[in-house]
C-alpha cells in the first residue's frame, strides 16, 4: 500500500512540475512579432553589446540595460536591440522571451 501511495505521489509531482513548466512558456504570436518588427523599424534604437550575456530565451538581462516600451496594444513586453537583434523581454523578470533576427 505504501509503495502504491509513493508511486501515486511521485506521478502527481511529475504532472505538477510539467504543467508548471508549460505555464511559464511564453507565446508570441506571429501577429505580435509583425507588430514588433514594424515598431522597431519606425523607432530604431542603437544596437548595444552585452559581453558575456547569451541571447537565449530565459536568460535575464542585467539591470543596467534600459528596456524600451512598445507602444502597441496587446504587447506587454519591452525590447532592446543587442548585436542588431531585437530582444523581447519580460519587464517583471528581465528574462528574454523572444529574439528576433
Amino acid at each position: 500500500m505504501k509503495k502504491l501511495m509513493s508511486s501515486a505521489l511521485a506521478g502527481l509531482f511529475v504532472l505538477g512540475t510539467s504543467s508548471l513548466a508549460l505555464a511559464q512558456t511564453v507565446i508570441v504570436t506571429p501577429e505580435q512579432e509583425t507588430v514588433v518588427r514594424e515598431y522597431v523599424k519606425k523607432k530604431p534604437l542603437a544596437s548595444i553589446k552585452l559581453p558575456g550575456v547569451e541571447l537565449n530565451v530565459g536568460s535575464a538581462l542585467p539591470e543596467t540595460v534600459e528596456l524600451h516600451t512598445i507602444d502597441a496594444p496587446d504587447i506587454k513586453y519591452r525590447y532592446v536591440v543587442v548585436d542588431n537583434r531585437t530582444v523581447l523581454v519580460d519587464p517583471g523578470t528581465r528574462k528574454i522571451v523572444r529574439v528576433i533576427d
